[in-house]
């Protein structure tokens, strides 16, 4: 599992700033479409690994903040989407949502 970590920490770092990505456009792009839940799991113990991995660009497929939870206080990664650009409404969803959207099978090369 670690071994699937590490490949989901590299593709996170290349969301460029600014830019959104979801949990299951992560786990298709590493081979394992089935895998989102488990990217979920990487994107939360991303918060001990020694390098920055900027999980906050990880978000749900409909552009909601369902990860917001496991950071340190609710408000954090709304805050830091904010501070690079990104615009929600009232239920923490990301407006254009689809323009913001990074998906890695078509930014990234195999």
């Amino acid at each position: 599992m670690s071994d699937f970590f590490s490949q989901v920490y590299e593709v996170v770092k290349l969301i460029p700033a600014g830019r959104v990505t979801s949990y299951g456009a992560i786990a298709a792009y590493l081979g394992s479409p089935g895998a989102a839940r488990m990217v979920g799991w990487a994107m939360n113990a991303s918060h001990h690994h020694p390098d920055f991995v900027p999980a906050h660009r990880v978000v749900n497929r409909n552009g909601l903040l369902t990860g917001k939870h496991h950071f340190d206080t609710p408000n954090v990664m709304k805050e830091l989407l904010e501070n690079e650009g990104l615009l929600f409404d009232d239920n923490d969803q990301i407006l254009n949502f689809e323009e913001r959207f990074w998906d890695p099978a078509k930014e990234l090369s195999l």
